[in-house]
C-alpha cells in the first residue's frame, strides 16, 4: 500500500530507488563506453531497455516505482472503516449538479478531481462543490491525451495553471494530483513535490467513461469492497447507459448504498490526512 502520512508531503523530494538505478545505470553506461568503446552495442542496448522499463511502469496508474502513489487510504483511515469516493474530469454542467444532488441525498462525501479550464469554465458548480463540502483536487489544467509525453516544463504548466485556476475559483488550492488517464512519465514526481501535491491513483475503477452497463461498472467497484479503498467514477466524460443515462448517476444510488450495508462510511482524500 502506498498511501503516505500527511507529513511525508512536506519532505524534500528524492528520487525513487527506479529511478536513482537508472541514473546510476546511465552514468556507468558511459563510462563503460569511455573505457571500452566496443561495448557500446551492450551499453546502448541497456540504456534502451532502460528506457522500455521507464516507460511501462508509466503506464501502470497504479504503481509507486516512478514516486510516492496512494493507491489506498492511509492504514488509520482504513482501520476507521473509511472509503473515498473520487470522481474524475468534471465539473459537467449537465452531470456534477445530479451527482452533488444524490451525494446530498445519501449524506455521502466525495473527492472531485477537476480539470483545471472546466473548474474556470463552470466556476459556480466548482464552488458548490466545495460549498457542500467536499474536496476539489488537480487533474491537470487542460486533461490533454499527451499529458505523459510532456517534458518538465509541460508538465510543470499543466499542473500549475490548474493549481492556479482551482484556487482562484475555491478559494483552497488542491493538495491531490491525479494524471488524466493515471498515466505519467518519471518527469512528473518532482514536479508534484514542487506544487506539494500528492499522487492518488485508485483501488478499483469501474471504467466508467467506456462502459455503458451500469450493473458491471457496479460489480467492479464493489468486489471486495472494504474500508481504505478508494474508487473512481466520471462525471466528466461519463458513458451513457444502455438506458441513455449517464453511468455515473444509475451506479452512485446503488455504489453508496453498498457502503452503507458494509457499514463503511465515505470521506475525502484530505479527510484521511488527519
Amino acid at each position: 500500500m502506498t498511501s503516505m502520512p500527511d507529513s511525508a508531503m512536506h519532505r524534500p523530494w528524492r528520487p525513487a530507488p527506479l529511478l536513482s538505478g537508472s541514473v546510476a545505470l546511465h552514468l556507468a553506461a558511459i563510462a563503460a563506453t569511455a573505457v571500452r568503446p566496443h561495448l557500446w552495442p551492450w551499453t546502448l542496448g541497456a540504456v534502451v531497455v532502460d528506457h522500455l522499463v521507464l516507460s511501462g511502469v508509466g503506464l501502470w496508474p497504479r504503481s509507486s516505482l516512478l514516486g510516492s502513489n496512494w493507491t489506498r487510504l492511509p492504514d488509520s483511515a482504513g482501520a476507521r472503516d473509511a472509503v473515498a469516493l473520487t470522481i474524475d474530469d468534471g465539473p459537467d454542467p449537465d452531470v456534477t449538479p445530479k451527482v452533488l444532488a444524490l451525494l446530498d441525498e445519501y449524506g455521502a462525501k466525495a473527492t472531485f478531481f477537476c480539470v483545471g479550464e472546466n473548474v474556470r469554465r463552470y466556476a459556480q458548480i466548482a464552488q458548490e462543490i466545495a460549498r457542500r463540502g467536499h474536496a476539489i483536487e488537480n487533474h491537470s489544467q487542460r486533461h490533454n491525451h499527451n499529458f505523459s509525453l510532456l517534458g518538465p516544463r509541460g508538465l510543470s504548466d499543466e499542473v500549475g495553471r490548474a493549481q492556479e485556476s482551482i484556487a482562484a475559483v475555491v478559494g483552497t488550492a488542491p493538495r491531490f494530483f491525479r494524471a488524466p488517464a493515471g498515466l505519467r512519465n518519471p518527469l512528473l514526481d518532482p514536479v508534484l513535490k514542487r506544487f506539494d501535491l500528492q499522487l492518488a491513483s485508485w483501488t478499483r475503477r469501474g471504467f466508467d467513461t467506456v462502459t455503458r452497463d451500469s450493473n458491471i461498472v457496479f460489480k467492479k467497484l464493489t468486489r471486495h469492497l472494504g474500508g481504505g479503498d478508494i474508487l473512481l467514477l466520471h462525471d466528466g466524460h461519463a458513458s451513457r447507459s444502455l438506458s441513455g443515462h449517464p453511468v455515473i448517476l444509475e451506479v452512485l444510488p446503488r455504489l453508496l448504498t453498498a457502503v452503507s450495508a458494509a457499514k463503511l462510511r465515505t470521506i475525502t482524500l484530505r479527510a484521511a490526512l488527519t
